[in-house]
């Protein structure tokens, strides 16, 4: 059995493909038209999808997508017209429903078939069920408390739930107009980072700030009873106004979403790239507190309701790997899964494991441990990208090429390391990663300066070997995805300076030695060299998607200021070419 997942005509477009309750394959779009996180139609994502399972669009017997209006549509009615609506409200959200109803002859047209020769039968899965299932239903948990919250889909912005076996029992739904994920948006705005996915950049900047103004800012988003919320709509624009994100093109755009009472309350929203006083600190940091405040006000909630030790988070907010660390020694869970695209990337795979096991019934066989469902490729894939660049190259077993990159790195050298298949989700772990020796104070400042480019708060993430974790992390919780911080060993902070946020905290990845052991080996290398199990790893990118072919990562190293090159087992020296 054959089901393809789709997230589409929203940001962060994905496809992955489920064979027989396995998942085959998983990726974003974007790492193929080059936009980050783009909005465009996720063909040539569901072209790798159906290659990788070796079948075409005839062979499939079930889509589905992580967009289902009709649940809402009632509730969305009658609140647009009874709120003076804006008509671009209106077309904007029939626009986005036409699209998904006419899905098949997308894939059809998109692939040169008639729509009637796609025996494939469509399902539109609920925005917040699909991110549900996306987690649970690949947890491996037999049963969790479940949370997704993001800005919104299908008109609710929280969702909260309990699986059991292969069901999701939905128990409280937060709707439009009132969003914790549209809360943080509009403070990433207010503080000047305007693109689509740029709340990432508050949550560092957060950890320099001071809680200046956490009172005041509660006043927009008061808690509520139940684990539920509401935002305070006279500091917000989206309720009356057309602020949604336009997904007609490839490129997602959001408008600003809060009001100008914010700017009379708090004062004019940071120019984008203009200096950082202490006001827009100390606004990220209150920020980043009142999120978690509500964060854990509904985790709170929802364990009352189960009283399961496990949960599975999902959704936007899911990605504010801070809060995420701060679950297991805050709230009574003991257990936490958070799968690698949590955001909306996700739902292609949530959407499709939905419909395998809780439309069609069918058993639980498959738990996602690795992010690795994306593009490989062959040795003479590599050789003969490095030939056409005319590169010079030796080639090293795996020993050597894990002892010789470990030992570069002792030596302050800058290296692309390129294996296997690609990460699904926004983190690089271990398979196209930038990685340095994370003991000197100014590999931070080195890698800014000649590749990544980027804000000198934003910091840069440890990969450490996992059974080393609780002897540098105040936490030994294992987290492959890169989605939680925990608070580095204060003993341990000095041997380790350019990984270490400015409060102290790291966002690590745990190497487990079964998921990936080649990294796990390298990692192994450089601890025997230097007696750290951990390494600085970024993406391999210069303000661009991750790499996705071995052509753009030689292009990025090339254009850059790498020092060394390993693409799979070929090692590539800058000062020989």
């Amino acid at each position: 059995m054959n089901i393809l997942g789709i997230n589409a005509y929203h940001g962060d477009t994905s496809a992955a493909l489920v064979q027989d309750g396995k998942l085959i394959a998983a990726v974003e779009q974007e790492r193929f038209n080059r936009i980050k996180c783009t909005s465009a139609f996720p063909v040539d994502a569901i072209r790798y999808c159906l290659d990788a399972a070796n079948i075409d669009p005839t062979d499939l017997d079930h889509i589905a997508i992580g967009r289902n209006p009709k649940p809402s549509a009632y509730r969305k009615a009658v609140y647009t017209l009874s709120s003076r609506p804006d008509f671009a409200i209106i077309r904007d959200s029939l626009f986005r429903m036409t699209k998904t109803l006419s899905l098949k002859q997308e894939i059809a047209n998109a692939f040169n078939y008639d729509v009637g020769d796609l025996r494939a039968k469509v399902h539109n899965i609920e925005h917040h069920l699909a991110h549900c299932a996306s987690t649970f239903l690949v947890s491996g948990f037999d049963e969790s408390a479940i949370m997704s919250v993001d800005g919104f889909g299908d008109f609710a912005s929280l969702m909260l739930a309990v699986g059991k076996g292969r069901d999701i029992e939905i128990l409280k739904r937060v709707w439009f107009p009132h969003s914790l994920g549209l809360f943080y948006t509009a403070m990433t705005q207010y503080c000047g980072f305007l693109k689509y996915g740029d709340e990432g950049k508050l949550m560092g900047l957060a950890g320099l700030g001071k809680p200046s103004y956490v009172d005041a800012l509660r006043e927009l988003i008061p808690l509520k009873p139940k684990g539920s919320f509401e935002l305070n709509l006279d500091y917000f624009r989206h309720n009356t106004e057309q602020v949604y994100m336009n997904w007609e093109g490839d490129v997602p755009k959001l408008e600003i979403v809060f009001s100008q009472k914010l700017v009379d309350q708090f004062g004019p929203p940071r120019e984008p790239n203009t200096e950082l006083s202490p006001h827009y600190l100390d606004m990220a940091f209150s920020a980043q507190a009142v999120l978690e405040e509500v964060f854990f006000h509904a985790l709170e909630f929802l364990y009352e309701e189960v009283k399961i030790p496990k949960l599975c988070l999902v959704g936007g907010v899911a990605l504010n790997s801070v809060a995420n660390g701060k679950v297991l020694p805050q709230t009574p869970f003991q257990d936490i899964y958070i799968q690698p695209a949590a955001g909306d990337a996700g739902l292609s795979v949530g959407a499709a494991y939905y419909v395998y096991n809780s439309i069609l019934d069918n058993p639980r066989n498959f738990t996602m441990a690795s992010a690795y469902t994306g593009p490989e490729y062959s040795d003479e894939e590599l050789i003969s990208e490095l030939d056409k660049y005319e590169l010079a190259y030796t080639y090293l077993d795996n020993d050597e090429i894990c002892k010789q990159t470990a030992q570069l790195m002792t030596e302050r050298y800058v290296i692309g390391w390129y294996q296997g298949r690609l990460e699904f989700g926004p983190r690089a772990l271990g398979n196209r990663s930038i990685i340095v020796d994370p003991r000197w104070p100014d590999m931070k400042d080195i890698l800014n300066s000649r590749i990544k480019h980027r804000e000198s708060f934003r910091p840069f993430a440890p990969s450490i070997l996992e059974e080393k974790t609780g002897e540098w992390f105040d936490q030994d919780y294992p987290d492959p995805f890169m989605l939680k911080v925990y608070q580095i060993r204060p003993e341990k902070m000095e041997s380790i300076p350019a990984v270490a946020h400015v409060d102290g905290t790291g966002r690590l990845q745990t190497v487990s030695k079964d998921i990936n052991p080649k990294y796990w080996q390298l990692i192994k290398e450089f601890e025997k060299l230097t007696g750290v199990p951990i390494i600085l790893n970024t993406s391999f990118n210069e303000n661009e998607p991750i790499v996705n072919t071995p052509a753009e990562a030689i292009d990025c190293f090339s254009r850059t200021r790498m020092d060394y090159l390993v693409l799979g087992n070929y090692l590539v020296s800058k000062k020989d070419n």
